[in-house]
């Protein structure tokens, strides 16, 4: 069951003027697709992909705007580094499941049954729709508050070094227990060409993740970071 877009709004701390853009937000295209059948336009009004296009371009200004007044003397390859670390399709998945958004998304039920709630493109993509949709009910300052209340513990913690790839940073750590770089495996693709989702496995001496994004670069980063997570346990085991 899908929670109520009332407590989705005191989650955010926005009150729309019209709800119907946060509903917007909320509505994967597998809904409107299963729900709209009748009416293509309709469908497509109804679902988020257009608010996530914009509430892509909406956050890296917020962000890049935000990381130049914490930073004003780093340098423009250091700024470039931390936005595109807090940016990046994984951190947004990791701050939705924070935020437990996965409960509010309207999603068709083949979607769902597959695991929709938490797959990380899918909650990646609805929080982008979401900033989107403050911006367009009430403003880019109502907009910066909301993106900076939500990354506030992120901003403070980014580095530039912290700001390293998640495929640097595996190989890195993998090379620190004398293991061999992880090897990339692409398993499958799916959808329509505009929206394909791309799921790749990172795999290495004791251990394997799965990743999935919508290109392949992105699905590597996915894998490569939850291979973070497993890797002491695999490290460990392979040395054994």
């Amino acid at each position: 069951m899908v929670a109520p877009l009332g407590k989705l709004e005191s989650l955010i701390g926005h009150r729309f003027t019209d709800l119907k853009l946060l509903e917007r937000a909320v509505t994967h295209r597998s809904w409107a697709h299963e729900n709209l059948q009748g009416d293509k336009n309709e469908a497509h009004l109804a679902e988020n992909e257009s608010l996530e296009f914009l509430g892509d371009s909406i956050l890296g200004l917020i962000i890049a705007e935000q990381l130049f007044a914490d930073g004003p003397d780093r340098t423009a390859g250091e700024l470039t580094a931390m936005k595109h670390h807090l940016v990046s399709s994984v951190k947004l998945a990791e701050i939705a499941g924070r935020m437990k958004l996965g409960e509010y998304i309207r999603m068709g039920r083949g979607e769902e049954q597959n695991g929709g709630r938490s797959k990380p493109a899918i909650l990646a993509d609805t929080l982008e729709a979401v900033i989107a949709s403050v911006f367009l009910d009430s403003g880019y300052t109502s907009a910066k508050v909301f993106v900076r209340r939500l990354f506030s513990d992120d901003l403070k913690a980014v580095t530039p070094r912290s700001s390293i790839d998640p495929k640097t940073r595996l190989q890195e750590r993998l090379q620190a227990q004398n293991i061999p770089a992880p090897s990339y495996n692409l398993l499958r693709s799916e959808g329509p060409p505009h929206k394909r989702m791309f799921y790749v496995e990172a795999v290495w001496e004791g251990g394997r993740a799965t990743g999935e994004g919508t290109s392949i670069k992105a699905a590597e980063m996915v894998a490569a970071e939850k291979a973070l997570g497993d890797l002491p346990a695999a490290a460990e085991s392979a040395s054994k």
